[in-house]
């Protein structure tokens, strides 16, 4: 019998395996949390499938470095990596990694960065009622807000879908379906 996920999940392995052991649960790894948010930017106008496809690459590239090292890439060792196809060759999505590293690293030396996306939701994940996943919202209040201030604070890409979508994928929110076995109902 197949598991009966949410109705967003394909039967493509790398969806079921990215809905079934990553969205959803709570992150609170530095690297992995900014992995995720410059990947829901470069999602913009696309599919998350076609971005998880590229991940890998983006890893080589990017998030296999520290956060640190992504800040100091210039101009030309963006324009060499929109050769490789396996990212999406969009020169203001890769710049925007690197500022996002850049603002990063300014926050980082305000606070802690981790501490600081967990209190948009109190550190606690918000586990919503999602009958069906064409109800869930769009953005949120809450989206809304960490929206502005990553934006102030010079962060690229991140409109309040995103950081919803963000919110989602590290679990800030847990949106599976409630039907979903990976709806976790003891947070």
């Amino acid at each position: 019998m197949t598991k009966q996920r949410c109705g967003w999940c394909t039967e493509d392995p790398l969806y079921i395996a990215y809905h079934d052991h990553e969205w959803g649960q709570p992150v609170h790894d530095e690297q992995h949390l900014f992995e995720m948010l410059c990947l829901e930017g470069q999602q913009a106008g696309l599919s998350w499938i076609t971005v998880l496809k590229k991940r890998e690459s983006y890893r080589q590239h990017f998030f296999q470095h520290p956060i640190q090292q992504i800040a100091e890439l210039s101009d030309a060792d963006l324009e060499a990596k929109l050769q490789d196809a396996g990212l999406i060759r969009h020169i203001g999505k890769l710049q925007a990694i690197r500022e996002n590293a850049r603002a990063w690293q300014s926050l980082k030396q305000q606070e802690n960065v981790v501490d600081w996306l967990w209190s948009f939701v109190s550190h606690k994940p918000i586990l919503n009622a999602v009958p069906n996943y064409k109800t869930a919202p769009a953005q949120t209040d809450i989206s809304q807000q960490m929206s502005k201030a990553l934006k102030k604070k010079g962060f690229k890409f991140v409109g309040p879908t995103t950081c919803y979508a963000f919110m989602q994928a590290v679990g800030m929110v847990d949106d599976h379906e409630d039907h979903c076995p990976a709806k976790n109902t003891t947070k």
